[in-house]
């Protein structure tokens, strides 16, 4: 437990932090999933519309350092391949 009252203060931020980034972090691997399911179950257009909200959501993930930028532009590039690929072969 934090003795000072810098320390508890420092406690109290960290806490609303890790919360705040949780649920960042929770949306965007949610919106990764579902390019993946859509690009699965063979939906070309809703796949794309997902690809581009899970690029914005990667993006907003990357500014707030809950992912580094270039994790998250791997992943963006993964997903714009597979779909892309997949675009192609149906």
């Amino acid at each position: 437990m934090p003795n000072t009252q810098s320390a508890k203060k420092r406690l109290r931020q960290n806490e609303v932090r890790r919360l705040r980034n949780r649920g960042v972090r929770s949306n965007m691997r949610g919106a990764v999933r579902r390019v993946r399911e859509a690009i699965a179950a063979g939906d070309h257009e809703k796949a794309q519309g997902e690809f581009r909200l899970a690029c914005k959501k990667l993006d907003q993930a990357a500014a707030r350092n809950v992912i580094h930028r270039n994790a998250a532009a791997r992943t963006k590039s993964r997903l714009s391949s597979a779909l892309k690929k997949a675009t192609q072969a149906a």
